[in-house]
């Protein structure tokens, strides 16, 4: 059967013709098979993406965490509160600029670390991709990513 001509001119707005949307929804799946792992470290998704970084790359300021998990200041200060009322980070600002608030682990944090080695384990399955094809996708996700930060 024949699309009509106002069918065509729609055709770009259903759902099915959108990246966004599986995107969107696959992203949202995956965090919530996240929360099963992290309920053993007590960390959310968010907080443990956060950890992640600060266990790779140390001590760094506020400016510096959410330029690199893309969040805004205003996301990340109630979640840096909770880390630290757990015990796992410290926050200083330095009196040499007071404007700027520094990260650290602490003892505590750092050793979540070790346990936080069977998360991985964990979710390596629960996309149901071969390594190569979960490497292709990390590829092209981390292109598009870059290419809107640079928008």
């Amino acid at each position: 059967m024949r699309k009509t001509q106002t069918e065509n001119t729609y055709e770009s707005l259903r759902l099915e013709n959108q990246l966004c949307f599986p995107l969107y929804a696959c992203a949202k799946e995956l965090v919530r098979q996240y929360r099963k792992p992290l309920k053993e470290l007590e960390l959310t998704y968010t907080q443990y993406i956060v950890m992640m970084v600060l266990w790779e790359f140390g001590g760094m300021t506020e400016g510096q965490l959410g330029r690199r998990v893309h969040l805004d200041s205003g996301t990340l200060a109630p979640l840096l509160k909770r880390l630290e009322k757990l015990g796992l980070i410290n926050r200083n600002r330095p009196e040499t600029n007071e404007r700027k608030l520094f990260l650290s682990l602490t003892d505590k944090g750092e050793a979540l670390r070790e346990k936080a080695l069977a998360v991985p384990t964990a979710m390596e399955d629960c996309l149901g991709l071969s390594g190569e094809e979960a490497q292709q996708l990390k590829l092209l996700l981390d292109k598009a990513l870059s290419n809107m930060d640079e928008r």
